[in-house]
């Protein structure tokens, strides 16, 4: 991209659990996190608001659809 910034805010970079992953390797992930794996990951995150049962319902749906194609 032409106008693309490497970020220099920290709060506004992506979790590490999260960054540079596709659908399918971040739904795998998710699917396999337990509580406190989650719970660490997005500790002071709004990703948390989701909760972690939440996430893996979404990437269930994600990995299904991603069979079909």
């Amino acid at each position: 991209m032409k106008f693309a910034q490497e970020l220099k805010e920290p709060a506004f970079r992506p979790r590490e659990v999260v960054a540079g992953k596709d659908a399918r390797t971040l739904a795998a992930e998710l699917l396999a996190m337990e509580q406190a794996d989650f719970s660490a990951a997005f500790r002071k995150s709004p990703m948390k608001r989701a909760k972690l049962a939440g996430l893996q319902r979404n990437a269930r749906v994600i990995l299904e659809r991603a069979d079909e194609v």
